[in-house]
């Protein structure tokens, strides 16, 4: 009987870390890729019920986060430039102010150069403004969403103040 209590009571808790988990903890976020253990648990005849469970597993989460090393995630593009061959070294370097790598060049033979480019989705939102500008109204470009990877400290650290 203590077991099937045990489970239940474990479940309850699992409820209330994927709660808060889903709410998140900095600056309303999700935490993802966690990795939660449950130790102990007792119940108390008087003040346990379904919802002190779930609360705890919440506040539980929420203090190992806290003395956790939580780090923010950003959406990174997979960026496929066209422009002519003239006007490479400023389009690469225009990525590269936008906090991209350039991961490859291609020449077309036909005067043109394919740019490929790894870009943080939030630098890449006008970037057709930028690239008209920068060849002339002839440079083309797409975009894929590739990955997450972890943001700059000093533009997280911007983030979670601003949210949090």
């Amino acid at each position: 009987m203590d077991a099937v209590r045990g489970e239940c009571r474990a479940r309850l808790v699992e409820k209330g870390v994927r709660a808060q988990a889903a709410r998140g903890v900095a600056a309303g976020h999700p935490l993802v890729d966690i990795r939660v253990v449950l130790r102990d648990d007792k119940a108390h005849s008087v003040d346990s019920s379904d919802a002190a469970f779930r609360t705890a597993g919440a506040l539980a989460l929420r203090e190992a986060a806290a003395d956790a090393h939580v780090r923010f995630l950003e959406p990174v593009a997979e960026v496929r430039v066209l422009v002519p061959d003239d006007c490479v070294g400023p389009v690469m370097s225009d990525l590269s102010g936008r906090r991209g790598r350039v991961t490859g060049t291609e020449q077309s033979g036909t005067g043109r150069t394919l740019v490929r480019a790894d870009v943080p989705e939030p630098e890449i939102g006008r970037y057709a403004v930028g690239l008209r500008s920068l060849t002339h109204g002839t440079g083309r470009f797409d975009r894929a969403c590739a990955r997450h990877e972890p943001m700059p400290a000093q533009l997280a650290d911007r983030v979670h103040a601003q949210r949090g």
